[in-house]
């Protein structure tokens, strides 16, 4: 059979992409490396709790029109991401609100903590030359040492101060007692976990997996009247330009004979010393019961071939040679480049979907 497209990748961006083409009246095949669906959204079925294998996916959008459009495939809970931080033993909430000020000074109101991170913010003069500077500047000493420097410099593999200041633009800061993580106003989890949602996305659609794009491609390619490429863009072109730069997780899951592990779905372990940032309790996520718990160690890692590339490093090197690999994908008559891997880009799972149906909104009209 011969397709309208060939889907390389069965993540949301790619799964996206071949529900609206077959609304449309397309064609689709879609491939997939790995031996499932979903990317990185997939969620394995263990003691009866979804686990989140790729690492924690909270659902969370400003955009209406995204959330209805997941909506009218799944239904969501009410879950809210209210995460805390573990610095050495001490608890505190994240993001940064008043209940982590009065637990740091022993105040109550906005005003007081206001005041204190004001006058420590004076501790940097002039324009931030590093992330430390960036940081201390924007939320002052105290947060900065028990709630970023370590976990920052844990993600990146190297020192705050050899760190640029442009990766810290904002922090948020919050002087109400609001745990909420998220400003978004919808939040949720799919109820079932995120298969539901990538199945209903690809109804429809010819699926194979266990496929490796690259090493059949040309094979592939002539299945197809055009190929949408969801894979890392470098790897497309062989490298021509160099290797994009990535940081990367290995995850470590345990299944833990007790009901309840930490009481929250995430903990971030902010000091330097402790090798994860973050413990994910799964069963949180959807308040499933089970005797049971599993929870997932986040260790960051270089990335190496063969890893899974989690995050891009978007620094001036980066950004160059993403662009030469933009302008050779951009003259591509009958390739699309789409998602974070394609458009080296870190996407949340909305900013994925909006991307997709800004891109496919005038494509069949």
């Amino acid at each position: 059979m011969h397709y309208d497209y060939l889907i390389v990748g069965s993540g949301l961006s790619g799964a996206t992409f071949a529900h609206e083409a077959m609304k449309a009246g397309k064609s689709v095949l879609v491939v997939e490396k790995r031996d499932h669906i979903g990317g990185n959204i997939y969620c394995e079925r263990t003691e009866g709790i979804n686990v989140h294998k790729y690492g924690a996916h909270i659902f969370h959008t400003d955009d209406k029109q995204v959330w209805d459009y997941v909506n009218d495939l799944v239904e969501f809970n009410n879950f809210i991401n209210s995460p805390i931080a573990n610095y050495n033993g001490l608890i505190l909430n994240m993001p940064f609100n008043m209940n982590t000020f009065s637990k740091l000074w022993g105040i109550s109101t906005p005003k007081e903590a206001k005041a204190i991170i004001d006058e420590q913010k004076k501790e940097i003069t002039g324009e931030p030359q590093n992330l430390e500077e960036q940081a201390i500047s924007l939320v002052g000493r105290d947060v900065y040492e028990k709630l970023i420097k370590g976990y920052t410099e844990k993600q990146w593999g190297r020192s705050c101060t050899e760190l640029p200041a442009f990766i810290i633009k904002r922090l948020p800061v919050r002087f109400t007692y609001d745990n909420n993580y998220f400003s978004d106003r919808y939040q949720g989890i799919p109820i079932g976990g995120y298969n539901a949602i990538i199945e209903k996305l690809l109804a429809g659609a010819d699926i194979r997996t266990g496929v490796d794009y690259l090493a059949s491609r040309a094979e592939l390619d002539a299945l197809a009247d055009t190929v949408v490429y969801t894979g890392m863009i470098d790897a497309y072109y062989d490298y021509c330009f160099g290797d994009l730069e990535y940081r990367s997780l290995r995850l470590e899951s345990e299944v833990l004979d007790e009901e309840d592990h930490q009481g929250i779905a995430v903990v971030n372990y902010t000091d330097r010393e402790t090798p994860w940032t973050r413990i994910i309790e799964h069963k949180h996520f959807e308040r499933e019961a089970s005797p049971k718990t599993i929870i997932t160690k986040e260790y960051p890692a270089d990335f190496e071939k063969g890893m899974e590339p989690y995050y891009p490093i978007n620094d001036e090197r980066n950004g160059a040679l993403f662009a030469q690999y933009k302008a050779k994908g951009d003259a591509e008559a009958n390739v699309l480049f789409l998602g974070r891997l394609a458009e080296y880009k870190y996407y949340d799972m909305d900013d994925a979907i909006a991307a997709v149906l800004n891109r496919t909104e005038s494509m069949w009209r």
